[in-house]
């Protein structure tokens, strides 16, 4: 792996495995099943594999938001997808979205499964299907699915870009953490102003737009992303603090955040969730003290 500065793009791409960097034992340029895998299923209609990244938390907070509503037919089947021991790429998985990314949702109430795959279009998927968390009026509702569709198109950059290149690259490119550097701040302006005039995304109302938008940048300003908080600067965005505040104090996000995580705090996983019990019985600290 070299500087950007000295290389030279070949005529011709070809991949290398030793440049993959921290991800090269699953990244690959190519699509489908690397082995068989049936995929588990559970007593819900409602079957999740995913994983506790900022794009799996959106689909469990989503579903906790919904049960705690009173809406009983979000009730889940939580699986975990370890990606980095290349679980997506099962056979099963692939069958459910085959791009092979978390989260993955199959919704078997009907007479035939549904497949959705995509976190924005889960998102949308269930609000659509419980109503709820999307507002009805056209105005909110076209206000709410503007920002969904900004998260799903930003964050990219703050994950892939920055974080890859801040967090996870074998090298460290100035240029190129300087690049996603300043377009990270400038999507945490877009969203500063925008939460100076709302309190939430699609004006007076909490929906889908927060729930997509909260793991990634309400993550950033609290901390729990790449450590990048200082680097960033992010105490300067009182709008999205006092926002991600708000989000992070319902019982529901905090309830999704910790469904299928496999790292961090003992207390804070929940490697598998298929009962509301499950919050007080089984996290991993729970059951290391029951062993």
């Amino acid at each position: 792996m070299t500087d950007s500065a000295e290389y030279t793009p070949p005529k011709v791409w070809t991949w290398d495995k030793a440049n993959g960097g921290q991800f090269a034992n699953i990244n690959r340029p190519i699509a489908g099943p690397t082995h068989d895998k049936v995929l588990p299923v559970g007593r819900h209609p409602l079957q999740l594999y995913s994983l506790a990244t900022p794009n799996g938390q959106k689909v469990t907070i989503l579903l906790e938001e919904l049960l705690a509503a009173g809406h009983t037919g979000a009730e889940y089947d939580a699986w975990l997808i370890k990606i980095g021991d290349g679980d997506q790429f099962g056979s099963g998985f692939v069958e459910v979205n085959p791009n092979s990314k978390i989260p993955a949702l199959l919704d078997r109430s009907g007479p035939e499964p549904i497949r959705v795959f995509e976190s924005g279009a889960i998102l949308l998927y269930l609000a659509d299907k419980f109503g709820a968390f999307l507002p009805k009026a056209i105005p909110a509702r076209t206000e709410a699915l503007n920002w969904l569709f900004w998260q799903m198109g930003s964050a990219p950059y703050l994950g892939g870009g920055l974080g890859h290149f801040y967090a996870y690259a074998p090298v460290k490119i100035e240029y190129a953490i300087n690049r996603f550097a300043m377009e990270t701040k400038r999507q945490l302006d877009v969203l500063d102003r925008r939460l100076a005039e709302a309190e939430y995304l699609a004006g007076d109302e909490y929906s889908i737009a927060d729930i997509a938008v909260f793991p990634w940048y309400g993550g950033l300003v609290k901390g729990w992303l790449y450590g990048a908080g200082e680097f960033l600067s992010v105490s300067e965005y009182k709008n999205v603090l006092r926002w991600a505040d708000a989000i992070f104090a319902r019982p529901a996000v905090k309830r999704g955040r910790i469904v299928n995580r496999a790292f961090g705090d003992p207390a804070e996983q929940l490697h598998e969730r298929h009962d509301a019990s499950d919050f007080d019985t089984k996290t991993q600290d729970k059951l290391a003290a029951a062993s």
